[in-house]
């Protein structure tokens, strides 16, 4: 059972920064596939980025691409997503995810059905 704990979020002005951070309390000697999710009210969980393939490969959703990056530091067993150039539309609950490898590429690694571990959640508040 693995247990992700998350920090950062916040509240920023439109075209600032922040960066969140999911620690994992455990990984198999495979890294797990991990992503990015957020959630508005009444709206469905989306996927907003994943890595895999031990970091070597990233997937974005068009509305974040270019603007977010999403890294994992294996060795400390935390994942990363640095949110720049915010936008109102950022704003929302946002959580990280994992699930055991093999993992999905493309954009199936954005498909929240194939994510067993989530984290707590942390609000990202974007004013304009």
């Amino acid at each position: 059972q693995v247990q992700l704990a998350q920090s950062g979020g916040g509240s920023v002005q439109t075209g600032g920064s922040l960066r969140l951070s999911c620690a994992a309390s455990e990984y198999s000697s495979r890294p797990y596939c991990m992503g990015w999710f957020r959630q508005v009210p009444m709206k469905e969980r989306e996927g907003v980025a994943a890595i895999y393939g031990q970091g070597h490969f990233t997937y974005y959703a068009d509305s974040v691409k270019g603007r977010f990056t999403i890294s994992r530091d294996n060795a400390q067993k935390t994942l990363y997503l640095q949110m720049d150039t915010l936008k109102p539309e950022d704003t929302g609950m946002y959580y990280c995810a994992a699930y055991p490898p093999p993992c999905n590429g493309g954009i199936s690694s954005l498909n929240r059905n194939k994510y067993n571990y989530w984290g707590q959640g942390t609000q990202v508040t974007v004013s304009s």
